[in-house]
Parts: C-alpha cells; sequence; structure tokens
C-alpha cells in the first residue's frame, strides 16, 4: 500500500482508500484509476500535453556530446511519455531528445 494516496478529483476529498485496481472516495463515491491521474506538469505547474509548446529554462548539457540546450531554447510539437525523462521531442539545432518536464516551460502561442 502506498504512503499517499492522491486526493478525489471530484470533491478534492483526502480521505482516498484503495479497492482492487481503483481508488475510491468514500465522501462522494468517486471510483477512478491511478494512472488517470498521471499527469505531466512544467516547471511552474502548468498542465502539459502532446503538441504544447516549450521553452527550456535552464542550459542543458547533452549527454554523450559537447552540445549544449541553452536557456530560452523553444521546442514545438512535444510529446509525453512514461519514464523519467517524460518528453520527447525534436530540439532545434540539436535533434531528437528526452526532457525532463521539471526543466521546461509551457508557451502559450
Amino acid at each position: 500500500m502506498t504512503d499517499h494516496l492522491p486526493p478525489c478529483p471530484d470533491c478534492a476529498s483526502t480521505f482516498t482508500y484503495e479497492m482492487d485496481a481503483l481508488l475510491v472516495c468514500p465522501e462522494c463515491g468517486h471510483e477512478w484509476t491511478p494512472e488517470a491521474e498521471a499527469v505531466v506538469r512544467d516547471s511552474v505547474g502548468n498542465v502539459l500535453a502532446d503538441g504544447d509548446t516549450v521553452t527550456v529554462i535552464k542550459d542543458l548539457k547533452v549527454k554523450g556530446s559537447s552540445a549544449v540546450v541553452k536557456v530560452g531554447t523553444k521546442v514545438r510539437g512535444i510529446r509525453l511519455v512514461a519514464g523519467d525523462h517524460d518528453i520527447d521531442c525534436k530540439v532545434p539545432g540539436i535533434g531528437l531528445m528526452g526532457l525532463k518536464s521539471a526543466f521546461v516551460k509551457k508557451v502559450s502561442d
């Protein structure tokens, strides 16, 4: 059993519990799967989605290369994936790579 369960997405109650593969809220009766709660957020808390445009907020060294992704680099058409590096994208001047959502900020187009 996990130490901390997420609050109910309907009523925000913190009294959720696990029942088989579901999470259940005893206050409003809402049932949901934990996978439905997997939301990827950027460094300031904005929810990210496939196809969004983000900007890099910190210089990032490219592993296995001397290249650096500079702060302010705009990356268009991101794709969310599962894993530690939760964004797959094509960085201008670098190519295909994986980024962590903690090092990007969503840009409104």
